[in-house]
């Protein structure tokens, strides 16, 4: 029976990698395939890396033969921001004057994901150097939300996150400024985390805001966003990054926490903002009522200078 590996986690992924259940190349080329098949509507990707993607998922088939331990994202397909560097592909920030640029060296962030045995299927589309909300500000083409083609998928990370709901990786990463990560999760229906500035080095990555830039991860699923977190903190700090430090945390370890007797804030003057749909405020609503009704207790917080920012 053919796996649908579109609809398995990372977890399950590398778990089935690692028991023999199936190849990393057999999902290498199941990435592959869905790619192929999807991005003509979507267009999440700039740059497909098939040859990077085989030659990783061979890798990790043979040292599973050799009885070697495999990393805890063995065989995940991963697409990174075209932002970051990676040797063996372009990084050109969705910019033609970067347009024949071929990356020198590998940013820590793509790094530690491939230690962790992840299989690298290409580079994802953004709004130019990272200038936008929308991706349709990429010099090369925009990136439809997978969704709904006739919708944006949010940007500047759109790409990655478009990438993530369309089946077409299991993980991404993106970089959050201001929202690069957040929003477009948000729009194309996925899980995006900005982590605490300085858990993720940015080493490799070509800045926007060096005050706030930071690197996370898109997935399907919380458990995948973790397993990502866990992949890009290990090794600590990193020393061509001044501003990365250590983080010991384990992001998979209370993934089954209960929220009852949790405080989550509540903004109201978020909830009036000019343009806020509907929809939008039903859902927020929605899930305000899901965590009370597992124990969490909703307060409301003033922002008093909410205008000026």
């Amino acid at each position: 029976m053919a796996t649908n590996f579109d609809r398995l986690s990372a977890a399950q992924i590398a778990a089935g990698v690692a028991n023999g259940d199936f190849t990393a190349t057999e999902v290498a080329r199941a990435a592959l395939d869905a790619v192929d098949a999807r991005d003509g509507e979507v267009k999440a990707f700039l740059q497909v890396s098939a040859d990077l993607a085989l030659e990783a998922a061979e890798a990790t088939d043979r040292a599973r033969a050799a009885g070697e331990k495999l990393g805890p994202l063995a065989g995940v397909p991963v697409a990174f921001k075209d932002n970051m560097h990676l040797v063996g592909t372009r990084t050109t920030c969705a910019s033609k004057m970067l347009a024949n640029y071929e990356s020198t060296f590998t940013a820590t962030c793509v790094q530690r994901m491939l230690d962790a045995g992840a299989t690298p299927v290409g580079k994802t589309n953004m709004d130019e150097f990272a200038f936008g909300s929308s991706t349709e500000s990429s010099a090369f083409h925009p990136t439809a939300n997978p969704w709904d083609t006739e919708r944006v998928p949010g940007g500047s990370s759109g790409g990655s996150a478009a990438a993530v709901a369309a089946g077409e990786v299991t993980v991404s990463l993106g970089s959050d400024t201001g929202g690069s990560i957040r929003q477009p999760a948000s729009l194309c229906g996925v899980v995006g985390m900005k982590p605490t500035y300085g858990a993720v080095s940015r080493y490799g990555v070509v800045a926007f805001g060096s005050s706030l830039d930071q690197v996370g991860p898109f997935g399907r699923s919380v458990e995948d966003v973790a397993l990502a977190m866990n992949a890009l903190v290990a090794g600590g700090r990193d020393p061509w990054d001044s501003t990365s430090q250590p983080c010991e945390a384990d992001f998979l370890a209370h993934l089954n926490d209960p929220v009852e007797g949790r405080r989550v804030g509540v903004v109201p003057a978020l909830m009036e903002a000019a343009g806020l749909t509907d929809e939008v405020c039903d859902a927020v609503a929605a899930a305000g009522r899901a965590l009370q009704d597992q124990g969490a207790e909703l307060v409301e917080v003033d922002l008093p200078n909410i205008a000026s920012a």
